[in-house]
């Protein structure tokens, strides 16, 4: 009991201090900071309310003990109290095991058709509206940075930005749930491009990284930009714009290149192309500080590394396969809609069972 309250104390005068900060009309005058400090504040809060509801049923058992030894009677209460301290403790101790501190953040998300043409084009537009999908079911918003399509309707690359709405529970967060879909994306099905009805296997990638809250979380030095303009250019490379509005950004001290050209304006496009560079940045250091922190963290059922296959996508069988967490069901065609709870639930939940052995050790 003593190492918990030793572990919660400094959570609860930091609690006190959020409280008090989110009171103060200035700090919403500033939106990234705002939603920055809310998002600690669900956070400690979430702990704080775990560790009084542990304290409330641990007393309660203690004072039922206590009254049972002066009365029988009372004696029959103490079992059900004493298992929900231990629940009540249980909780708290899951809660205190060291937890991604940006699942509450929204994201940015890249598709990328692989090899395979035409298929893997229109592969990565069947992710991309999967994942539109599923955002409208957990009531997230979804707009699209950039889209670089096909003429058979395919995606050849998107930039999309996820986000909640207020600030949600770490664990409701849009990373929490889609930090997990980085990786390979396997599809198996026969091509609408296919005469002769045979199966095929294509890919498409995926990369997740969180956004930051506003542009100053992550300085960019604008010496440290090359910006080149262009002509846009649509499915099948004809021309959609007489001007030269998409701009390609490339950051010179890490070599991250990011285009846009979905915007009429050279200005929008610009703007959209930072967004999604700021994001490529926060992750990056996030993976660095990964690389140099304990086996616990590096253990995570998540990547962001597109090399690494996650899922295989079996059309003739109507199955959806997680290779990571061996989750595995029939039912792909509601996946495809937007239905993706229990496949990312799978990856949720080993990702909590590593954090607590992790915690534990």
């Amino acid at each position: 009991m003593a190492d918990l309250v030793q572990a919660v104390e400094p959570l609860l005068e930091e609690h006190q201090r959020l409280t008090e900060l989110m009171a103060d009309p200035s700090l919403h005058a500033n939106a990234g900071r705002a939603r920055s400090v809310g998002r600690r504040y669900a956070q400690v809060n979430q702990i704080v309310q775990a560790y009084q509801a542990w304290r409330t049923a641990a007393d309660d058992a203690t004072a039922a003990a206590e009254l049972a030894e002066a009365d029988a009677s009372f004696a029959d209460e103490v079992p059900a109290l004493e298992a929900a301290r231990d629940q009540a403790e249980a909780a708290l101790k899951e809660i205190l095991a060291p937890r991604d501190p940006d699942d509450a953040r929204d994201v940015i998300m890249e598709i990328k058709a692989g090899e395979g043409g035409e298929e893997s084009a229109l592969f990565a537009g069947d992710l991309l509206r999967m994942y539109q999908r599923y955002a409208e079911r957990k009531g997230w918003t979804v707009e699209i940075l950039d889209l670089n399509g096909t003429e058979l309707g395919g995606v050849k690359d998107a930039s999309v930005a996820i986000k909640a709405r207020g600030n949600p529970e770490p664990q409701d967060g849009v990373w929490a749930h889609l930090k997990y879909e980085g990786g390979v994306h396997r599809v198996q099905r026969v091509p609408v491009t296919e005469s002769q009805g045979r199966i095929h296997t294509s890919a498409a990638g995926v990369l997740v990284m969180p956004e930051a809250d506003d542009p100053t979380e992550v300085e960019i030095d604008p010496n440290d930009l090359r910006i080149d303009v262009y002509r846009s250019s649509g499915p099948g490379g004809q021309s959609v714009n007489t001007t030269d509005s998409a701009v390609r950004i490339t950051h010179l001290p890490t070599g991250l290149v990011v285009s846009c050209q979905n915007e009429k304006s050279q200005l929008q496009n610009k703007e959209q192309a930072l967004r999604i560079l700021r994001a490529r940045l926060l992750a990056l250091h996030a993976e660095e500080v990964a690389a140099a922190a304990s086996d616990a963290r590096r253990s995570q059922v998540r990547t962001v590394d597109r090399s690494e296959r996650i899922r295989t996508y079996n059309f003739p069988e109507n199955r959806i396969a997680d290779h990571r967490t061996g989750f595995k069901a029939y039912n792909l065609d509601r996946v495809l809609d937007g239905e993706l709870d229990a496949v990312i639930q799978s990856a949720i939940e080993a990702d909590a069972a590593a954090r607590l052995a992790a915690a534990g050790e």
